[in-house]
């Protein structure tokens, strides 16, 4: 009911006005916050006692998804509600949330998260923003440029983050209208035009010393931490624009006529529809995993609240970065096929596709590019694999493969994929002493074979619990999604181990990993041209999107 309410408001209030929102309409924008603070949709992970819903991470998740459809304004929420109050919410003082949390939580403030520079965007411990105490020692003046930082002109709390004494980087909490405080012009983007974008200058800002937010010198951890669990809410944020991206191409194929026939008739506008279908499925099974698993983590910690929700980030750190590489990529995949079945129209600013496409791109650079998020979680499989001097194992929720059923030959899959993992982990390991940017091309391919194998494992646990619950006489298409997205994890895997083993040299190097390709190369594979159709057919003849 609650994501119904959010998919209406955005379909009445927010779309029909897109047009004033690219165009910068600032205050319309903060009218529309607002309105979705008195909704209830910024106030998810706040505290009770500071006026929030303190729901958990999949309750939260779903309302944040359901704001699709006008980035530009889903950003705006997403930042305030996100990192623009989670830092304050884990690690702020009573004072500071009571302060700062019941504002942000009803849309009356607005927040943001100044870590990116001019000089490091993803080597964030390089910034050079400083933070000196004044000699009476009741204020910190700093002084430097944050760049590129989402809801800059229009803030009203700002996250600054500075090195006090050179290297102790510490977190500050500043107010529009604290001397020395400005922001540059807004950028001239491609995409987000009706966000605010701007760099954040400090010059002599003058800060009071119960503004540090934390501890000095630990402000590192608040950076990577809320950025642990941001990454999840950009895969949350890849399900909904996906499916909002599928509807308008699902709509259009059905009313666009050519050769006497509405485009969704022919084949290869139906496998298009397809293929965005199973990356909705397969984004969404691993997403909404991650989730439960953090919920699940936070339940059975020993301790609670935010110290529970710290840990399960850490815990999860590289699901979270996987999920956030698969999601934007997998965005980017959809609406690049949407525009395609638009056609010229799709290249025209007259269809709401063409603003759709420019505003996916910027989610594979924020919250860490996708190459970091891929090597930063390669380097922590290797770094543990490294200390236990084996292979980690991969999560077990699959422990067996089954010998009959519906998805008897993808469980089987499941489990080559888990050791073809594990085998191409450990010929790396043998070359772990390499160091420098030529080990990176690795740590790339690792990463891309932990994702594969992890969306393949989700799909199958979705669609099985889908099946147990309605029968497998009406789960078709999930199943059909299943196979398919199994058979292209797959499909990636193999190129990836591949090029890991054709890097390896030396005698008996790579042998375990070989030996993983030539079964995998024995294994019948799945008709997925045949399932594409099911897919297709089922989508065609339903009014909306399947879920």
């Amino acid at each position: 009911m609650t994501a119904r309410t959010v998919r209406e408001f955005v379909a009445r209030e927010v779309l029909p006005l897109s047009g004033q929102i690219e165009a910068q309409d600032f205050e319309l924008l903060r009218r529309l916050l607002l309105w979705a603070g008195e909704l209830g949709l910024l106030m998810t992970e706040v505290p009770e006692e500071f006026g929030g819903l303190e729901l958990d991470k999949t309750a939260a998740a779903l309302i944040y998804e359901n704001l699709a459809g006008q980035a530009s304004f889903q950003t705006l929420c997403g930042v305030t509600s996100s990192i623009g109050s989670l830092p304050l919410v884990f690690y702020g003082t009573p004072e500071q949330k009571q302060r700062w949390l019941p504002g942000l939580a009803r849309g009356e403030l607005v927040g943001c998260y100044c870590l990116t520079e001019p000089t490091s965007g993803s080597d964030a411990l390089a910034m050079r923003t400083t933070a000196a105490l004044t000699p009476d020692r009741r204020h910190y003046l700093l002084n430097g440029t944050k760049q590129f930082i989402t809801n800059g002109g229009i803030a009203d709390v700002f996250t600054v983050f500075a090195k006090v004494g050179g290297d102790r980087v510490t977190a500050f909490l500043l107010e529009r209208g604290t001397p020395g405080l400005s922001v540059g012009r807004e950028e001239h983007k491609m995409g987000l035009r009706g966000s605010s974008t701007t760099a954040v200058i400090l010059e002599d800002a003058m800060v009071p010393v119960e503004n540090v937010l934390g501890e000095v010198g630990q402000g590192h951890k608040i950076a990577f931490n809320i950025l642990n669990l941001g990454r999840v809410k950009l895969g949350v944020h890849a399900v909904g624009n996906g499916k909002r991206t599928l509807d308008l191409a699902l709509a259009y194929c059905r009313e666009r006529v050519q050769f006497g026939r509405p485009i969704c008739e022919f084949g290869a506008i139906r496998e298009k529809l397809a293929d965005m279908h199973v990356r909705v499925y397969a984004t969404e099974a691993a997403t909404y995993r991650l989730l439960g698993q953090l919920d699940a983590f936070i339940s059975a910690h020993p301790e609670t609240g935010d110290a529970a929700s710290l840990a399960a980030g850490e815990a999860y750190r590289v699901e979270c970065a996987l999920v956030k590489v698969l999601g934007s990529e997998n965005l980017d995949l959809i609406v690049d096929e949407a525009l395609q079945c638009f056609g010229g129209y799709g290249f025209s600013a007259e269809y709401p596709i063409e603003r759709v496409y420019r505003d996916s791109r910027i989610n594979r650079i924020y919250e860490g590019a996708n190459e970091i998020n891929r090597i930063f979680a390669a380097s922590t499989l290797v770094r543990v694999a490294g200390a236990l001097g084996r292979a980690p194992g991969l999560d077990g929720a699959i422990m067996s493969a089954e010998t009959d059923g519906p998805l008897a030959p993808e469980l089987s899959l499941v489990a080559e994929l888990k050791t073809l993992c594990l085998s191409a982990l450990e010929a790396v390991l043998q070359r772990r002493d390499r160091d420098g940017d030529d080990f990176q091309p690795l740590l790339i391919r690792i990463a891309d074979l932990a994702t594969q194998t992890y969306v393949a494992e989700s799909v199958l646990l979705r669609a099985r619990k889908d099946a147990q619950r309605r029968g497998v006489d009406q789960v078709g298409v999930p199943l059909a999604s299943a196979r398919v997205a199994c058979e292209e994890a797959l499909g990636r895997c193999e190129g990836a181990a591949r090029e890991i083993l054709a890097s390896m040299s030396g005698p008996g190097t790579g042998e375990h990993l070989c030996g993983r390709l030539t079964r995998l190369a024995l294994r019948t594979p799945a008709d997925t041209i045949s399932l594409r159709e099911t897919i297709a057919a089922a989508l065609v003849r339903q009014q909306d999107r399947l879920v």
